[in-house]
């Protein structure tokens, strides 16, 4: 007879086996179930961000459309041997280079210590904004200000060579040499033609912050200087005699919201501005470009250039990422931005977006894809600085609107 042998099975041991499978096989089941997730979400916001995109960042892709010619060229030009066959100061340096991608890479500016603090104090960087184009009188790429926590400090103006000026000491905005010779006759179009249309008004010029003003203008130091009656109306005046006197029919509004608005609130200025706007395209049908006219908060050698021995007051134009279409808008700024560019490089300081999460982000601008808010000068700028500006934005604008013009006529003979 065979002895019995009996095997001793240790069961608490075997069900701490059991349970070690099974939570190694819920953890498991959970990171993947997590990780299928993420990559659902991601997926749905790329397919969000994509159609919604109010407020987005220069990617790769449009990456050529979003930097100024002459930057990119130069960038084209470290690669391609003999590309850049010019004797002018190159835009791109390797300095500028390596502080464009880190602005890029990280949204802070080393020439702007401000961008870094933002991100940690709360209310600090609640207007900031994206670069859409950028312009050869902004190599820092320094966002628009809507105001100014430090004293103003009274600065020399920027200066730009000229075909009898030597280049500019460091520190300067390095530009090419082609400048005008001359100041832009405010009576006439780029062919030396004075035009008319039809005594219809096409043009509104309104402004939101109406009483916007200056330090020089006011004889004292503020930070956020403003004033009932010498304020940047005078600008917006002085753009709707250019115009007129250029041929186009322009409306302006000199609206002071803050003394006919009962209980009023300038928090609410551009809620303001909007009825204004809806009132002026009511009353006049033909009225197809907008533009709110405004000044920047920042000192003057952020604000101003000096172009053939005479300062101008450099401007901002600003899209609002609110309005969902707000490409339209993009491209018609984009117009005036690189001529700018072209015949006045220096004075543009680029094409900004804000988004609705950092303000009001659309600026009434909704309304017809010819708007845009436009920023000339700075709180230390004088009068006829702005003036200087406004006149050349007048003929710029002036030949948009007989090119619209004309191909509005070609498609109303079809």
């Amino acid at each position: 007879m065979k002895p019995t042998t009996f095997q001793t099975i240790h069961i608490p041991k075997m069900k701490q086996r059991m349970m070690q499978i099974l939570v190694m096989g819920r953890t498991f089941a959970i990171l993947t179930l997590c990780s299928m997730l993420f990559f659902i979400m991601l997926g749905l916001g790329t397919m969000l961000q994509k159609q919604w995109n109010t407020s987005p960042s220069t990617s790769m892709k449009g990456f050529a459309a979003a930097v100024s010619s002459h930057f990119f060229l130069d960038m084209l030009g470290m690669e391609v041997p003999h590309l850049s066959t010019s004797t002018e100061e190159p835009i791109l340096s390797r300095q500028k280079l390596s502080s464009f991608l880190f602005q890029m890479l990280t949204n802070v500016n080393p020439s702007d210590p401000k961008s870094l603090l933002s991100h940690e104090l709360p209310g600090l960087g609640r207007d900031d904004a994206v670069p859409l184009r950028t312009a050869i009188g902004n190599g820092a790429m320094t966002a628009p200000e809507d105001f100014n926590d430090s004293p103003a400090i009274q600065e020399p103006p920027l200066a730009l060579p000229t075909p009898s000026v030597e280049i500019p000491l460091p520190g300067a905005t390095q530009v090419p040499t082609k400048v005008p010779a001359k100041d832009i006759d405010a009576g006439k179009t780029t062919d030396g033609t004075k035009q008319a249309i039809s005594g219809k008004k096409f043009v509104f010029i309104y402004h939101s912050h109406n009483r916007e003003s200056w330090n020089p203008e006011l004889s004292k130091k503020m930070k956020e200087p403003n004033s009932a009656t010498k304020n940047i109306t005078l600008v917006g005046q002085r753009l709707a005699e250019k115009l007129e006197q250029l041929g186009v029919g322009t409306l302006h509004s000199e609206e002071d919201y803050a003394a006919t608005v009962k209980s009023y609130n300038w928090n609410y200025s551009y809620k303001y501005s909007r009825t204004t706007v809806k009132e002026a395209m009511t009353q006049n049908q033909d009225l197809q470009f907008f533009f709110d006219i405004h000044r920047d908060s920042q000192a003057r050698k952020k604000t101003t250039v000096t172009i053939n021995g005479k300062d101008y007051a450099q401007v901002y134009f600003i899209i609002g990422h609110g309005n969902k279409n707000w490409r339209e808008n993009e491209a018609f700024a984009n117009k005036i931005h690189a001529k700018l560019e072209k015949e006045y490089p220096g004075i543009s300081r680029g094409i900004w977006g804000k988004s609705s999460a950092n303000g009001n982000g659309e600026y009434n601008q909704s309304l017809s894809p010819n708007s845009f808010l436009i920023e000339i000068g700075g709180v230390d700028n004088t009068l006829q600085e702005s003036y200087r500006t406004a006149d050349i934005l007048a003929r710029l604008i002036a030949d948009e609107v007989f090119q619209a013009e004309k191909v509005n006529a070609k498609a109303t003979k079809k």
